[in-house]
């Protein structure tokens, strides 16, 4: 499988695992000592996460996966230099907390393995 191949699986998959709310999908995506980091803007205030551990990392996607519904996912561009990738991609979110749901646009900056993720940086605003 080529480099590229292997990086638009790997988005494709934690994609997929996010869109369908599957926690034990996204992370079985993620090397045990991964870096993921989120940082952006929801309507009304800034948001900020760091992990640097599976460990650390599974409790916020469990609540990632509980709280927030993805709909209507489109992915915009995908930029491959082997071991990084960059994904744009937009998707409606919806709070099980307010009701509300929120068109979102996203970039992903990934650092790549064979079948691992590495490092993942998450940008996000409200569209």
């Amino acid at each position: 499988m080529t480099e590229r191949a292997v990086a638009e699986r790997m988005v494709q998959q934690v994609h997929a695992a996010r869109v369908g709310g599957d926690l034990t999908a996204l992370c079985r995506l993620f090397a045990d000592q991964g870096r993921y980091e989120i940082v952006g803007a929801s309507a009304d205030k800034p948001i900020a996460i760091r992990t640097t551990s599976i460990a650390e990392l599974r409790p916020w996607l469990a609540m990632m996966v509980k709280v927030f519904r993805l709909s209507d996912y489109c992915l915009l561009s995908l930029v491959v230099e082997w071991p990084r990738a960059t994904a744009h991609w937009r998707t409606d979110i919806y709070s099980k907390v307010t009701g509300v749901t929120v068109p979102t646009e996203l970039i992903d900056l990934l650092e790549l393995s064979e079948d691992h993720i590495l490092s993942y940086t998450e940008f996000f605003a409200p569209r």
